[in-house]
């Protein structure tokens, strides 16, 4: 009898999913279309995929482009993308499960559970005093690269380090470079902490806890960490640098090692819309709010929503506007009575950001293959700008609802 109520709660989870509207039931989706392709086109991106949802329904889909050009293969709503950092944000929901199941306590040191980092130099104070919330919000004080040593011009090197071993024969050479909690300062490498706790607690590699406990729950999959599966691969987006007029192919279904809690999730948009779901809530549809609860309690998630610290102007996370915060593996922007929460992410040619209003249950997905980073002459091309564009526009036209 367990097994199968066990069975029936995964089936009843698995086809969480946001209810669709037919396609383009967005009053200004015309507009919304002709900005979004415009900008495409003329930063010279390849391939992208944007979905708006607007009271917990997907209102707009929109695929561009080639997600490969050997042979030419259309962006769909199949195409799979790198969502970088955004791979986060799930870390951070796994840390708070493990806490809502009474595993650990955000305030508890890093060195509690990875006693290896006392090989760190603090020239602050002790090590201890560098807990999981810091790292979390990035105030831990650790570097901003996992592994500065890569050289991009050396093919030949592994893309990111693949093994922890080689994460603990450099804390030696690791400094702190700030009081813990006294600011912000993104870390990629305090999030492979996170990583690594994750398995040390549920006895599972990273990946593999991910999908008992999140992407499966969710109904994600078509969802994975680093290399493809076989029967997925052909869905895989290729992605590419545009440095100077020329577009050059970046490693294609690459391994992130022992970086993939800080960034190795791959997926279509599809299953992100899933994500954003939960995310949204469930709301008046208690059933569904119930199935959510499963996976993480309403409660836990707003926990990680509350700002923590600025994002000040010198952060290249300023970018996501004047009053950016951190929050626990989240960020937060206000603007005026808007507040939006999110993520965004780059890597190996891949950019990508998504964002939501939790008062609205609305929110936006997007998605790119193409780093353009040309700033030469009076047509330049570069994807991290248009996104800053995309966002500013979805902020007044999408969520204020202005024509």
């Amino acid at each position: 009898m367990c097994k199968l109520i066990g069975a029936a709660l995964l089936i009843a989870l698995a086809s969480i999913a946001l209810p669709c509207r037919a396609q383009d039931s967005l009053p200004n989706a015309a507009a919304v279309r002709s900005f979004y392709e415009a900008g495409l086109r003329s930063n010279g991106i390849v391939g992208s995929s944007l979905a708006l949802v607007r009271d917990g329904r997907v209102v707009l889909r929109d695929n561009y482009g080639l997600q490969s050009k050997s042979p030419d293969v259309q962006v769909d709503d199949d195409t799979t993308y790198h969502w970088a950092s955004c791979t986060k944000t799930f870390t951070g929901i796994a840390i708070m499960q493990l806490r809502d199941r009474g595993l650990l306590s955000l305030d508890d040191p890093l060195i509690k559970y990875i006693p290896e980092l006392a090989a760190v130099h603090d020239p602050f104070g002790p090590v201890s005093q560098i807990t999981i919330r810091h790292v979390m919000s990035h105030s831990g004080g650790f570097r901003a690269a996992t592994w500065p040593w890569h050289d991009d011009d050396k093919a030949w090197q592994p893309f990111e380090p693949a093994q922890w071993s080689q994460i603990v024969a450099m804390l030696p050479y690791t400094e702190i470079a700030f009081a813990p909690g006294s600011r912000f300062s993104y870390s990629n490498l305090g999030v492979v902490f996170l990583g690594e706790i994750i398995e040390r607690l549920s006895g599972d590699p990273y990946q593999v806890y991910m999908e008992k406990n999140v992407l499966r729950p969710l109904g994600m999959d078509r969802s994975y960490f680093d290399r493809s599966p076989y029967f997925l691969l052909k869905y895989r987006s290729h992605s590419w640098d545009l440095k100077s007029g020329k577009l050059s192919e970046d490693p294609f279904d690459f391994n992130t090692g022992i970086t993939r809690s800080n960034g190795g999730l791959n997926a279509p948009v599809g299953d992100m819309l899933k994500y954003l779901g939960f995310l949204l809530g469930g709301q008046s549809d208690l059933a569904r709010e119930a199935e959510y609860g499963v996976i993480l309690k309403r409660a836990s998630l707003e926990e990680m929503w509350k700002p923590l610290l600025p994002v000040t102007a010198e952060d290249e996370e300023s970018r996501l506007g004047p009053n950016a915060q951190v929050a626990a593996s989240f960020f937060v922007v206000t603007d005026g009575d808007l507040k939006l929460i999110g993520h965004t992410g780059t890597q190996n040619g891949f950019k990508s950001r998504f964002f939501f209003d939790p008062k609205s249950r609305s929110g936006f997905i997007v998605a790119y293959n193409t780093d353009a980073q040309d700033e030469t002459g009076n047509a330049a091309q570069n994807t991290s700008r248009f996104d800053t564009e995309l966002a500013r526009y979805l902020d007044d036209r999408f969520f204020r609802g202005k024509q």
